[in-house]
């Protein structure tokens, strides 16, 4: 059980029909009310939002707010964050805490009440009749042309941004590629961004994960694993979430998987070898 990456790990598929193990995967589980104080992946997704915009505070050769001291004012900076998930809201969340001047892009229109809320400004998606659908609380992949004119509109914000936060991925596939080499090329030196999806294939040309790159003075950050940051509390929530997931399962102490249940079937990949969602079987594993 836990944040298994069902769809990338192709031995973890096979060794689990060899061995006859059940297995969870929590970043299935469906985004239902019920499943709120289980969704590990939510949690995590958080500290990793908050700690983007500190590793990119830190690594900015400027202030985030603006200041007015006897010296002169200082102009905030720009943030453009892109995603506006669980990661992606606290990302901005955090930034305006900051001081900063945020923007948001997200394939989906129907997060720009959130975005606003938190004080952010929301770029609008493209108007394209092909405009990608949503799927669970998840935006689905986008087409190749939608994706186009979308970096075509970031190129301008992106060019005049001091940070930029990456955070849209999509379960079971490659992260889309929303910042191009030629965007990059545009933007400062001294600039700043942060790639949340990197482990995913990456939102942003050149990323590494794990590693710092200074790409013609702006720097690339890959930032996987930020949890591990924080890990006491990504520890007691991840913790936490295992605790609401797994107590209605006991059964005078002995723990019974009821594929029935909408949380279980979500989650169970496997149970006793056999693999129960196909969407997560390998090519060549049967």
């Amino acid at each position: 059980m836990g944040l298994l990456s069902p769809y990338a790990n192709e031995e973890l598929t096979a060794a689990l029909q060899r061995s006859g193990l059940s297995a969870m995967a929590l970043e299935l589980l469906p985004r239902i009310s019920r499943a709120q104080s289980a969704d590990a992946l939510s949690s995590q997704a958080n500290i990793a939002g908050y700690k983007s915009v500190l590793l990119a505070s830190a690594a900015l050769d400027r202030y985030f707010p603006m200041l007015m001291t006897a010296a002169g004012t200082v102009q905030p900076a720009k943030v453009v964050i892109l995603g506006a998930g669980v990661a992606g809201l606290q990302a901005v969340a955090t930034a305006r805490r900051l001081g900063a001047v945020v923007y948001v892009s997200d394939i989906r229109p129907a997060v720009k009440e959130q975005v606003e809320s938190l004080g952010a400004r929301f770029i609008e998606p493209p108007e394209m009749e092909d405009k990608p659908s949503e799927s669970g609380g998840y935006a689905k992949q986008a087409s190749d042309a939608f994706l186009a004119a979308q970096r075509q509109q970031l190129s301008d914000q992106l060019a005049e941004a001091d940070v930029a936060i990456c955070t849209a991925q999509v379960p079971g596939r490659r992260a889309p590629r929303l910042i191009s080499e030629d965007m990059l090329d545009r933007m400062r030196p001294g600039a700043v961004v942060v790639d949340l999806a990197v482990a995913q294939g990456g939102n942003c040309a050149d990323t590494v994960p794990g590693q710092t790159v200074d790409r013609k003075g702006v720097k690339l950050i890959g930032g996987n694993d930020l949890p591990c940051s924080v890990p006491n509390h990504a520890s007691a929530l991840y913790a936490r979430n295992l605790v609401a997931l797994l107590e209605p399962t006991l059964k005078d102490g002995v723990l019974s998987l009821d594929p029935e249940d909408e949380l279980i079937a979500g989650c169970l990949i496997a149970q006793d070898g056999t693999i129960r969602r196909g969407d997560v079987l390998t090519p060549g594993a049967n």
